[in-house]
């Protein structure tokens, strides 16, 4: 290199903090960042969970707060998920279908109180309410069964939407899934309602903090190998996004992210859809215990992967650590 371009120094355009700025190739603003929220029954309620330090559970006028900061924050998503009571669940995780469960009421105390400036993204899966702690209905094998569970998804897609939900994110991993909720969505009424598919969702080591927020990790009968991706593969989950784009998604997530930024690039570029990653809750978890462990600076560790992502190629990231990115990005 030196030998044909003599004049040629790259630490030229590095050498001053203005043109670090002019020549960076990738940016994250509060605009990319999706904030997971915990809901819990009672009121008043906040719940640290042990296994995600700095991440609580919130009841329902507790969640309202969170999602008002999260619009003076910047930030235009939260996703929301539910810690269902005990006595509310089931084998057939009925309680996902309830109008007036933990799920829609929190989607209807931020809408009434945030309106059109913060949408709603919703989990569809049975896992926050089966008693068997699967995304879907059992057989008597104990086989997690696909086009049963499909018909029980789309009902609890409906549920979610007639509550006010903006993007429905199915997580189960139900072969066409995707097709039978977008139907259903066009038939009731709710043309515009966005759906994220989990098109790359693997059968990961990294999900037990979430399990214990929602309440099902001590319920989980099994794995879920059968549904999830294998995640020695990589060329699958191309099939997995076509299909789903296919049958009507409006953007596809792979998670978990930081060890799958090959399929997250795989993805963007290979198809060019608005593809997000989700930082889940076993990264967030190894991010805060490092800082504790005085082995990186936590604020310089949230931004580093949060980069990572977006050069990667994401369009956005769901993240515990939103509302510490968005305030750093903020200034």
């Amino acid at each position: 290199m030196t030998a044909s371009y003599p004049n040629t120094r790259l630490r030229r355009t590095r050498a001053s903090g203005w043109s670090r700025a002019l020549y960076r190739e990738n940016l994250v603003t509060p605009a990319d960042l999706i904030w997971p929220m915990f809901v819990t029954e009672g009121e008043g309620v906040e719940e640290p969970i042990g296994s995600l330090p700095g991440v609580s559970r919130w009841s329902v006028d507790g969640i309202v707060k969170q999602a008002n900061e999260a619009v003076a924050l910047g930030i235009p998503v939260v996703a929301l998920f539910p810690n269902t009571q005990s006595d509310r669940r089931s084998e057939d995780g009925a309680e996902a279908h309830n109008p007036d469960n933990l799920m829609c009421r929190a989607i209807r105390a931020i809408k009434d109180a945030c309106g059109d400036d913060l949408g709603i993204l919703t989990d569809v899966a049975l896992d926050p309410y089966t008693s068997h702690g699967q995304d879907g209905l059992l057989d008597k094998n104990g086989y997690v069964t696909n086009d049963d569970t499909v018909a029980v998804l789309v009902d609890q897609a409906l549920n979610q939407a007639e509550a006010g939900a903006d993007i429905i994110a199915p997580s189960d991993m139900m072969d066409g899934r995707v097709h039978a909720i977008r139907m259903a969505l066009e038939m009731n009424g709710h043309p515009n309602i966005q759906i994220m598919s989990y098109a790359a969702k693997y059968a990961s080591a990294f999900y037990g903090p979430f399990r214990d927020a929602v309440g099902s990790g001590g319920l989980l009968k099994g794995d879920k190998k059968t549904y999830q991706m294998d995640p020695a593969n990589g060329e699958e989950a191309l099939r997995e996004v076509e299909l789903d784009i296919a049958e009507g998604a409006d953007s596809v997530m792979v998670k978990p992210g930081l060890a799958y930024l090959d399929i997250v690039h795989l993805v963007k570029e290979s198809l060019g859809v608005p593809t997000f990653a989700y930082q889940v809750s076993g990264e967030y978890a190894m991010i805060e215990a490092a800082a504790a462990a005085g082995a990186g600076d936590r604020d310089a560790l949230v931004l580093e992967t949060l980069l990572a992502f977006k050069r990667a190629g994401a369009s956005g990231v769901l993240t515990y650590h939103a509302p510490l990115a968005a305030r750093l990005l903020n200034g």
